[in-house]
């Protein structure tokens, strides 16, 4: 169910590969709608959502940033995503909360790796899109080139809406397809073909008449158009010149007549999921919701459902980059800011689970880095600094060894690290430093068994279980169940175990998180008086420790999918270094004096590839590299990492390591 307000709300994020020119996008909409009364520039450090020091300096987004505008009587919440693959995970947060998406490409390098792999995400969660070809002023700017590449390597089903006018040189816009007369060029008329033809495949009548007369009667496109794009059955193509400010009132128009309004349930109990977190000096810590269904107001008390706790709201605030404004008030289909959520973090559910759509996992940290500072007296500090970002970025993973004062994080590359470094000092005044990153490896069974542990030692205490444990299909994860009834196991304690079999695997025989394997409870057993739930969780990782000590694990190593284009020439020396890198590709296509190649190859011996692909290729290649999932090692690669606590399998200690924690909470 939509209201009135609904209607008149769109949600749209704005994505892209990096340096495409969303940002400059971004910010020739707020001031084309009156936002903004002059325009910043990237390059100059002053565009409107790129509000960190870092983005300012290097020019690039790092964090996802939301503003608002107005057109022809719609508000739109618009979301500014990174476009570099470091900083994927916001791309993943804000393609949650998001009705309708533009995706921008350039006109010069087209369909690059970021594209595709927004653009399959996208396309999972059916967003209706745009598509919005930028750059067309720039020198090697082909829109026939770069509309084939999209229609072959992401969709058939899009369809350009306007007709590029002018050359490279002197691109002057685009005119709509719906308005191209008879003595048009024939490129523009190939344009409108190519629309109508997609249309009319969508409905009979329409294919009908259109192979009787040729075309469709412009009514009917016009009709036709928002239906096909809400649904996604047809991805409308613009064209443009950003930075120029060409082609940007089309856009916005085609971002309020063709994507959707939000889904939103203005009756229903509060639902919503927190998608961002912020810091505010004055308000402490922010967080963005997207509410599907309900009202919201200033001092209301709402559920935290994921964490089970109720927290009082402080202020709504509706954010403009770096402005904020006292609201009060957040209804079904919107978007805010809300204080007072001092527990809060990215991926709670509020009110009600019902109405929020599941995740998309697009960003996999492949890589692991240890974070050095300077000073004993600095380490609390520290500490404390990347608490509050892990809490802005959850991937970050932080692990804290207490005992051997080491402080560990989860990143994407070398660029996150560059801006962390950066962040850590902007904000919080700390010089660190991170170690060479090494690649994250997994262990899955070898093969299957059982794992039994009977702890009943020293009382009180009771909880007697048997897991078998097998491999699973590469990709399936953990998964778990258990065939123990009831009776013998009580529901409460099932649940305990449910709960912590998922944490004991995150560390197996080598230290490495345990995938791919399937575990079940086959035998379980309490006491009427000595047992508590506590028991356990803390028999549970001994049991399954106990288990992958039976059954052996095998390393499993990330691998990454590549598609390289090269001159002729230089191919040879580039499949030699592939070989080298024991990366696996199929047999190579030449077009037009280019080599293409597609394949896969481990992360671990291509750190340094982007780097010497470069100089092999004279800076004439391409490379798009995407993670390809993991793969399991051959017997020659050895890998293994330092455990976090006491090992379950020393089960003397680790009960003694475990009462303590449980006597000094």
């Amino acid at each position: 169910m939509e209201s009135i307000a609904q209607q008149y709300i769109r949600n749209i994020g704005i994505f892209a590969h990096v340096d495409a020119g969303k940002t400059t996008t971004t910010e020739q909409i707020l001031f084309r709608s009156g936002r903004i009364r002059s325009l910043g520039s990237v390059d100059a450090g002053t565009a409107q959502t790129d509000f960190l020091e870092v983005e300012r300096t290097r020019g690039i987004s790092v964090r996802a940033a939301a503003t608002r505008f107005n057109w022809e009587g719609m508000t739109v919440n618009l979301v500014d995503t990174p476009g570099h693959v470091d900083f994927l995970s916001e791309v993943e947060r804000s393609l949650r909360v998001m009705d309708g998406a533009v995706l921008i490409l350039s006109a010069v390098e087209g369909v690059q790796a970021q594209t595709e792999v927004i653009w399959h995400a996208l396309r999972e969660r059916n967003i209706p899109t745009l598509i919005y070809v930028n750059k067309m002023d720039r020198i090697g700017a082909d829109a026939e080139r770069t509309l084939k590449q999209v229609r072959r390597l992401l969709s058939s089903q899009a369809a350009p809406i306007q007709a590029p006018l002018g050359t490279e040189d002197s691109f002057t816009g685009s005119m709509s397809v719906l308005d191209i007369a008879g003595e048009d060029t024939e490129e523009a008329q190939g344009y409108l073909q190519l629309l109508e033809e997609s249309v009319a495949e969508s409905e009979e009548a329409l294919l009908l008449h259109y192979l009787d007369h040729g075309n469709l009667p412009r009514e009917e496109l016009a009709r036709r158009l928002p239906e096909l794009t809400h649904s996604g059955e047809l991805f409308p193509v613009l064209f443009g010149a950003s930075n120029k400010g060409i082609g940007i009132e089309p856009l916005m128009q085609a971002m309020a007549a063709l994507l959707p309004g939000p889904l939103a349930v203005p009756d229903g109990p509060v639902s919503g999921v927190v998608f961002r977190i912020e810091r505010d000096q004055a308000m402490g810590r922010i967080a963005y919701v997207r509410l599907y269904s309900g009202i919201i107001r200033n001092r209301d008390s709402v559920r935290n459902v994921t964490q089970q706790i109720e927290e009082k709201i402080t202020q709504i605030r509706k954010i403009d980059g770096q402005k904020a404004e006292d609201v009060g008030l957040l209804a079904a289909g919107d978007i805010a800011a809300v204080c007072g959520w001092n527990q809060a973090r990215i991926g709670d559910i509020v009110g009600c689970a019902d109405y929020v759509p599941g995740e998309t996992r697009l960003a996999v940290p492949l890589l692991t880095v240890q974070v050095r500072f300077g000073s004993e007296a600095e380490y609390p500090s520290v500490v404390a600094a990347l608490q509050e970002l892990a809490d802005e970025d959850p991937l970050l993973d932080l692990q804290w060894l207490q005992e051997q004062r080491e402080l560990h994080l989860k990143v994407m590359g070398p660029i996150q690290i560059e801006v962390l470094t950066h962040v850590l000092h902007d904000r919080y005044g700390l010089k660190v430093e991170f170690s060479q990153p090494s690649v994250i490896y997994k262990e899955t069974p070898a093969e299957s068994g059982e794992g039994f542990i009977a702890y009943t030692m020293p009382k009180p205490c009771w909880a007697i279980m048997r897991f078998r444990i097998e491999p699973g299909e590469r990709g399936s994860g953990l998964v778990y169940s258990s065939v123990v009834r009831p009776e013998r196991l009580l529901e409460r304690y099932q649940n305990e175990v449910a709960r912590s079999v998922p944490e004991a695997l995150q560390q197996g025989l080598f230290g490495w998180e345990v995938t791919d394997v399937k575990v079940t409870l086959i035998e379980g057993e309490h006491h009427v008086w000595h047992t508590h739930p506590l028991d356990f969780a803390l028999a549970t990782p001994m049991g399954i420790m106990d288990g992958l000590a039976h059954t052996g694990v095998k390393l499993l190593e990330p691998m990454l999918s590549f598609r390289i284009s090269v001159p002729e020439e230089t191919g040879g020396k580039l499949m030699n270094e592939l070989i080298q890198m024991r990366g696996e590709f199929g047999t190579p296509v030449v077009r037009q004096e280019r080599m293409e190649l597609e394949g896969i190859m481990p992360v671990a011996t291509s750190l340094e590839f982007p780097a010497r692909f470069g100089s092999l290729t004279k800076g004439r290649g391409a490379l798009s590299t995407f993670f390809a999932g993991y793969r399991e090692c051959p017997p020659d690669v050895k890998a293994e990492r330092v455990r976090r606590g006491v090992n379950p399998l020393d089960q003397a200690k680790y009960i003694l390591a475990f009462r303590n924690a449980l006597a000094s909470s």
